[in-house]
């Protein structure tokens, strides 16, 4: 028999999955909601979210390392095309990661996925990252820590944009408010109209919101870690050196190491030299030595085998894969 559901499709195939314990994969039991302390649910979730790309991460990673490699030996130039290709190749994920995440975290929360595309799209549109080029409109609380250039507006209220490139946090927050979202209007949008105007709405609260909140948020907490850094490094460098490679990728997940970044280049424009980055060194390497590590004891076999790419990216500076392939899930 065929039964038509016409516009009821997504909801009728979700309730099946939901029923029969099936991904939309067709893997039995991994749509199961995880159990446990919120520690655990927060590992479930992030295992959700980044296992779908690990594996192009892991290359993508790889071609970043080589392509410095390359560099430093002298074998290509970072002018030519086969640098500017090599490089465009490997650094696409990392720069365009809310897209991917988007896709993965909207799947992981139960909501539509390319919706979630959508969402990460316009966190790193290219015209709005080079809005902040020019001239700002007007300045948010000059002369304090939070100081803040308003380079646009929206319907009157002042944007602090931030880079979003390979940014993760963000988008997870904003995929997760936006299936919430989502499923509210799925409830009370008739079924005619629901295909296109769920969606409309959707974006139309999500993306203004995820722009007005979390910019200023991310903003403010990495500046404050910035100026935070910089008096405890007055007070103690070792002290400093303890808590920035203790948790320096700690504030890499959650963006906030772009507040130290305005620090290191005033260093080297002044003083020739910077102190605050050196002491993140040892994060890197502390990576590179968990991955090798898991590749020797870990008996997943999808781990063992993600470990040694994140372990070759990261002898070139690129932990990415290591954090989010390896150590973070």
């Amino acid at each position: 028999y065929q039964v038509v559901i016409g516009n009821h499709v997504p909801d009728v195939f979700k309730a099946v999955l939901e029923v029969g314990g099936i991904s939309a994969e067709g893997d039995e039991g991994s749509s199961a909601p995880a159990t446990g302390n919120i520690f655990n649910r927060f590992i479930d979730m992030i295992s959700g979210v980044f296992t779908p790309v690990l594996g192009v991460l892991a290359a993508t990673g790889m071609i970043k390392g080589f392509t410095a490699m390359f560099v430093a030996f002298g074998w290509i130039t970072v002018t030519s095309g086969t640098y500017q290709l090599l490089y465009a190749i490997g650094d696409c994920l990392f720069y365009f990661f809310p897209i991917f995440l988007g896709y993965t975290a909207m799947k992981k929360f139960g909501g539509n996925i390319f919706i979630g595309m959508a969402i990460g799209g316009a966190l790193v549109y290219p015209t709005l990252a080079g809005i902040t080029a020019g001239d700002p409109l007007y300045t948010l609380f000059a002369g304090t820590i939070f100081e803040s250039p308003i380079h646009v507006t929206f319907l009157g209220i002042p944007v602090i944009l931030m880079s979003y490139a390979s940014s993760v946090i963000p988008i997870i927050v904003a995929t997760y408010f936006g299936s919430k979202v989502e499923k509210g209007f799925k409830k009370i949008i008739p079924d005619v109209i629901k295909t296109f105007v769920v969606p409309f709405c959707t974006l139309l609260i999500v993306v203004p919101i995820t722009f007005i909140v979390i910019g200023p948020i991310a903003t403010w907490a990495g500046q404050l870690l910035g100026a935070g850094t910089i008096w405890v490094y007055n007070l103690s460098p070792i002290i400093a050196g303890l808590i920035l490679g203790g948790f320096w990728q700690v504030f890499v997940i959650f963006g906030l190491h772009w507040g130290l970044v305005p620090v290191a280049i005033n260093n080297l424009t002044v003083l020739g030299h910077d102190p605050i980055l050196a002491m993140t060194f040892g994060a890197s390497f502390a990576q590179i030595g968990a991955v090798l590590a898991v590749f020797f004891k870990s008996r997943n076999k999808k781990i063992k085998s993600l470990s040694i790419p994140a372990f070759i990216s990261g002898i070139f500076g690129v932990t990415e894969p290591a954090i989010y392939g390896v150590t973070l899930p």
